[in-house]
């Protein structure tokens, strides 16, 4: 007689805002994986455009908080407490997508906690300082609080990396940094990306494009700079809180479009002669996108982007872009115009193909026959780390 095993996936929020990769991931393991799905808020169930609407969904006290729809993150100290409210006593697995605390729910011995890790949580480690020199709680009295407050976090965060049975992360760069933050190895599984979504065209017109969110690390003002010295032009897509500063930062020759719809997007990708990013990024599923419309990337060259851009000088008759060494308005300079040498090298079909090994298959065969395996080596016995020789 064969058992049925119960899943239980958890995320950190669900929102309409919420759209980005770990939000398609959650979205990807639910098409093949029958999970009860629980989250610190939920607003995307009662969202009638949304594939989880009037699903059954698992939620905190912070559902009821003001303003908890446009930001969970404001409660921050409240989070690790919220997320260890669950009682998934029931559940035999339990899948986590996180990036900030998912992966601190409570389970038991018998219990199997496998976590896809998208990076360890941003403000309690890389971004701490991008964090507290941006924001009016990092200064003064405030700021005293906000470090101390930052730094039980941080040890809230180590403790509960041990509650997870096996880590998977989205880029060898987020396993190196799972390493340096939990000491804990990662299998490697590169998100899903539904590069059929994006058409392919290989005839390019002459704009650069970027589409991101429009937040300081993000550097999009570095871009706007050094596009400004240039004169070629740039259009820049997505929303945020830098969005006016970029409007008024920006010269003729770029064009701030603010959000648009996917469709626009998917246009601009496929036609711009080349896609601009200047963020370190724990993977860059944009990057990917913009890839699988047959358009180079021009890159920073530091995290994720140096496992799914191809850079001319160093693969001639496979490159997919350009990387560049510094997050400087002259190194983002000097790489356009390298990149303006080589563009006729650039071959569309070559770019496309190379976006293959991130599809949403590859993603499917290789997280599904992951769980299957640590559910097994759960069964036997056998510890995580023998695992992941």
């Amino acid at each position: 007689m064969t058992v049925e095993v119960k899943y239980a996936l958890v995320h950190e929020w669900l929102t309409p805002k919420a759209t980005g990769g770990s939000e398609l991931v959650v979205q990807e393991i639910l098409k093949h994986i029958n999970a009860d799905l629980y989250a610190l808020i939920d607003f995307e169930s009662s969202n009638p455009e949304s594939y989880l609407y009037q699903r059954k969904i698992g939620k905190t006290f912070l559902q009821h908080l003001p303003f908890a729809r446009n930001g969970v993150q404001k409660y921050l100290p409240l989070l690790p407490i919220a997320i260890e409210q669950f009682d998934l006593r029931e559940y035999d697995v339990i899948l986590s997508s996180s990036h900030a605390v998912a992966k601190g729910i409570l389970t038991t011995p018998y219990q199997l906690h496998i976590c896809y890790c998208h990076t360890p949580m941003r403000y309690a480690w890389d971004l701490t300082f991008d964090y507290l020199n941006s924001s009016k709680v990092g200064k003064g009295i405030l700021g005293i609080f906000t470090r101390y407050l930052l730094h039980r976090l941080r040890e809230w965060d180590v403790i509960s990396a041990n509650r997870v049975d096996y880590f998977i992360a989205n880029s060898r760069h987020t396993a190196r940094r799972i390493w340096r933050c939990y000491r804990r190895k990662a299998e490697v599984i590169y998100p899903p990306v539904n590069v059929e979504k994006f058409p392919f065209k290989s005839q390019k017109q002459d704009f650069y494009l970027t589409v991101c969110r429009l937040v300081s690390y993000k550097k999009i003002s570095l871009i706007v700079r050094a596009f400004n010295q240039l004169g070629r032009e740039l259009i820049v897509i997505g929303t945020g809180k830098e969005l006016d500063k970029l409007r008024q930062l920006a010269k003729s020759n770029v064009k701030i479009m603010g959000w648009q719809p996917e469709e626009v997007v998917a246009q601009y990708m496929s036609e711009a002669k080349g896609f601009i990013y200047a963020a370190c990024e724990d993977f860059g599923m944009a990057l990917v996108e913009a890839q699988a419309c047959g358009t180079p990337v021009i890159a920073y060259g530091v995290g994720g982007a140096t496992e799914t851009v191809l850079d001319m000088r160093k693969y001639p008759d496979s490159a997919t872009g350009l990387l560049f060494p510094e997050q400087t308005e002259k190194a983002l300079v000097e790489a356009v115009e390298k990149f303006e040498n080589y563009q006729e090298y650039f071959q569309p079909e070559i770019i496309r193909k190379h976006t293959d090994k991130f599809s949403q298959t590859v993603f499917q065969k290789r997280y599904l026959s992951f769980v299957e395996k640590c559910y097994e080596a759960k069964g036997n016995g056998e510890r995580t780390k023998d695992l992941l020789l």
